[in-house]
């Protein structure tokens, strides 16, 4: 059965609306702001078994649909973008974005989802990239969306599998990855490293130069 918002979860989604309407002012209308927080906000719910999160996480799925979708309509050359997706959205993808993010800078627009969402990060793996001063512990697992995937150039996939989403026509690139969930950081560091190596190969692919 779908969560029910108390009244001041509810008054966080409309400030989020509000806030989401000044970024996107002059680049998205206001109808289609709503729709998507609205949206956005709906997917969640159904999949939530608490309340706590989803003012925070529809406005940051919200956002990166926003996002997405400005790409999509865009008609300049916009720098690339690369959408990481495992399962849950708490190990591999996360530590993948933060690397990219981290190396690139905004010289690549990083977008990360899951098939199966968990309800927090991994925290060895939080522990595990805050030891390479990379900052996980913010992020909040989330699902993927239609328009983030064909927003992304490229979408690296791991262990998802047939969850995963395909598009036709979208490149693809499989990491063979091993999962960090129920792993120790000292198991998860070399996760880490490996991680680490694939995003820098990724970045050289791509002629992208590394911010650190």
């Amino acid at each position: 059965m779908p969560i029910t918002l108390t009244t001041g979860e509810q008054l966080q989604i409309r400030e989020a609306s509000v806030r989401l309407q000044r970024q996107f002012a002059g680049q998205l209308n206001s109808e289609t702001i709503e729709r998507f927080i609205n949206d956005s906000l709906d997917t969640l719910v159904q999949r939530a078994t608490t309340s706590a999160w989803v003012p925070l996480l529809a406005e940051r799925f919200a956002r990166d649909r926003l996002r997405a979708l400005v790409r999509l309509e865009s008609e300049a050359t916009l720098n690339p973008s690369v959408l990481f997706l495992c399962v849950h959205n708490a190990g591999r993808s996360q530590m993948a974005a933060g690397w990219m993010r981290h190396l690139a800078g905004d010289d690549v627009d990083v977008f990360s989802g899951g098939s199966e969402p968990a309800d927090e990060v991994n925290r060895a793996a939080v522990t595990a990239m805050a030891e390479k001063g990379v900052d996980i512990s913010g992020e909040i697992p989330q699902p993927w969306a239609d328009e983030i995937v064909r927003a992304a150039d490229i979408v690296v996939t791991m262990g998802c599998g047939d969850a995963c989403p395909v598009f036709p026509g979208k490149r693809y690139v499989d990491w063979v990855v091993e999962d960090p969930s129920g792993k120790t950081v000292e198991e998860v560091r070399p996760i880490r490293d490996h991680i680490e190596h694939r995003v820098r190969d990724l970045m050289a692919e791509l002629d992208i130069p590394m911010r650190a």
